[in-house]
């Protein structure tokens, strides 16, 4: 490494600029992600500054007392394997102290993950496309727009995700372009989901559900929120046989795998519930 180096928590405005970054690099985050984690843990984005210049960024949002998310990881391209990301990535990493931390990281990287003590749990794909019709909500269930958090909502995502996320709900329900909807059957909630706008198209996710049917019932209902001719973009676990076969179904094709992998005890997430990942960057 030459020149004077930095490392520092980022300011509001440095995240959107590593927003931005990871939209470069084709990872097409949705317009308000970065500022929706942000809320959970301020001082969870790091970035490594070259004579005054930012040349890196990586995240690791702390989630309580037990659990972190890693994502955002680059560097500037001229400035690569030189020291500098990695500097960062240890940094950033004693922000979660000895939290659990997880990552979707690209899958050439998996050696180096695996070099920092992170282990490979399953592959999450991205399946893309302009969605054919055809999806129906069964009549059994009772679609409602979601826009605050609730006791039967935070209940469901603890299944899926590891640490308790009231902030997190209650910044994301509300954001400017976020589409988010519940399906109910027998008055209990069977699944929720958003459409976010991204830089290419739009995203769903997180898309959680007890059955295919209520998947489908939530599914449907986002995408009449969707622009006509629109690309739409779905994260689902590889091991998720019915997600995998729901995203197919729709015309989508793969355009992107990630390699979720944790450092330190892999969380027990009932995995056959995600039809749609929130966010490889955030968890």
């Amino acid at each position: 490494m030459q020149g004077s180096y930095q490392i520092r928590a980022l300011t509001p405005a440095e995240i959107r600029t590593a927003a931005d970054w990871a939209a470069r690099e084709g990872w097409n985050p949705g317009r308000s992600d970065a500022a929706c984690f942000a809320s959970v843990d301020p001082e969870g984005f790091w970035g490594g500054f070259l004579d005054g210049q930012m040349i890196a960024c990586i995240s690791v949002v702390n989630y309580g007392q037990a659990f972190a998310f890693l994502g955002f990881y680059i560097v500037a391209p001229a400035q690569r394997g030189q020291g500098y990301g990695y500097a960062l990535w240890q940094k950033a990493l004693e922000h979660a102290g000895g939290r659990v931390v997880g990552l979707d990281g690209v899958v050439d990287q998996q050696e180096n993950y695996r070099r920092s003590g992170f282990e490979l749990a399953y592959r999450n794909i991205r399946f893309g496309g302009v969605p054919a019709g055809g999806l129906q909500a069964a009549a059994d269930f009772e679609l409602s727009p979601l826009s605050a958090p609730a006791a039967e909502l935070e209940a469901l995502d603890a299944r899926v995700f590891p640490a308790p996320r009231p902030v997190f709900w209650q910044q994301w329900l509300g954001a400017a372009g976020h589409h988010s909807f519940a399906a109910y059957r027998d008055g209990r909630l069977a699944g929720f989901g958003t459409l976010r706008r991204c830089g290419s198209g739009c995203k769903i996710g997180p898309l959680v559900a007890v059955s295919r049917p209520a998947a489908v019932a939530v599914l449907a209902r986002l995408l009449q929120e969707l622009p006509p001719g629109q690309e739409v973009f779905l994260d689902v676990p590889e091991p998720h046989a019915a997600a995998v076969e729901l995203a197919r179904g729709l015309g989508l094709a793969p355009v992107f795998e990630t390699a979720r992998m944790y450092r330190g005890p892999a969380p027990q997430l009932e995995t056959d519930l995600i039809y749609g990942v929130t966010s490889f960057e955030l968890g």
